[in-house]
């Protein structure tokens, strides 16, 4: 009877090691984050992007006289179109008069100095001054015969003129021409794409001001820097613009077509945004040792409810689109549906 009693408890003692055996390993399942997965996949789409600008002048030139002068005739308007080579502004000529006088007595003191430093009557330092002297006007005079008359260097559209007749020149420019055929925008490209992008590419232009109508501009600079921070490159596009439709200031969307690539597409809900950065990771399941990875990723377009990505998750992955508060590169965790 004893030995039967003994055999009961044994047996009693084993079967509560093995529920709390059991209770334990039921908590640490429980203890595990839990995690909804999907599986991702490849699917073969339209690279295009759409970029936003402003419409810019191909080439922009203040014009100002070289010295400060008072402004007879401004003989042009903002608005005006104007041709390269046409007058546009006319300067007092009254101050060269005065100043071709003040240079034949300057001259004739000079001939006087010459007169004297031959006799002993002058040093070679007053003769040289005054040689100096009638140099320094005459210089000062070819000055402002070039700039009694100031002309169009390019051929464009007057967008600026800061001054009446009559005023004195002060150091603002007169007037600013811009060139208006052709017109630029200047859009800045993820670096992904930078392999993809070559000069004379074309570009579709719409327009705020002409919603119904499309331009055509052509890739004519790719930049060749890399900016650190936002991880994109400039590009000029040139838009041709015979009719003077497309103005300056204009509000633009330039959309480039990259072709047909395939690219992996993920769910909204797995993307996660690193605090105090820009950049996005998703959490890739192992379903061999139950862990996650922490995979920094490059995104495309928006596609319904799915992000196109160029790198960071393989077809077929499983990603992680609900529980991701708790986890960390390398965490076990429980899948549930």
């Amino acid at each position: 009877m004893k030995k039967y009693f003994i055999l009961a408890a044994a047996a009693l003692v084993m079967t509560s090691c093995g529920n709390k055996e059991k209770e334990a390993a039921n908590n640490a399942a429980e203890e595990l984050p839990q995690v909804r997965i999907a599986q991702v996949h490849s699917d073969v789409l339209a690279q295009t992007e759409t970029y936003t600008a402003t419409v810019e002048s191909d080439v922009k030139n203040n014009i100002s006289p070289n010295m400060a002068n008072r402004i007879e005739q401004v003989l042009v308007d903002v608005g005006d179109q104007v041709r390269k080579g046409q007058v546009l502004v006319k300067l007092d000529a009254s101050s060269l008069t005065q100043l071709k006088l003040q240079i034949e007595n300057q001259k004739v003191e000079l001939n006087r100095t010459k007169q004297l430093y031959e006799v002993g009557g002058a040093s070679k330092a007053e003769y040289d001054n005054a040689v100096m002297q009638v140099k320094v006007m005459e210089t000062q005079l070819a000055q402002m015969e070039r700039n009694t008359q100031l002309y169009a260097p390019i051929s464009g559209v007057i967008t600026a003129r800061n001054y009446d007749n009559g005023d004195m020149y002060n150091g603002t420019p007169i007037l600013t021409i811009e060139q208006t055929n052709p017109v630029k925008v200047m859009v800045n490209i993820s670096e992904v794409r930078y392999k993809e992008v070559s000069e004379g590419m074309n570009v579709d232009i719409t327009l705020d001001a002409y919603p119904e109508e499309k331009f055509v501009g052509k890739v004519t600079i790719k930049y060749p820097k890399i900016d650190e921070s936002t991880h994109t490159f400039p590009v000029e596009v040139t838009i041709s613009n015979p009719q003077q439709k497309v103005r300056p200031g204009m509000f633009a969307r330039a959309t480039m077509n990259f072709g047909d690539q395939k690219h992996v597409l993920i769910p909204d809900m797995a993307l996660v945004k690193q605090i105090g950065a820009g950049d996005r990771y998703v959490y890739v399941y192992n379903p061999k040792t139950q862990t996650v990875s922490y995979n920094k990723v490059e995104l495309g377009k928006h596609v319904g409810e799915t992000y196109e990505i160029f790198s960071g998750v393989n077809d077929g992955d499983q990603v992680v689109i609900a529980g991701q508060t708790r986890l960390t590169n390398g965490k076990k965790v429980q899948v549930v549906k």
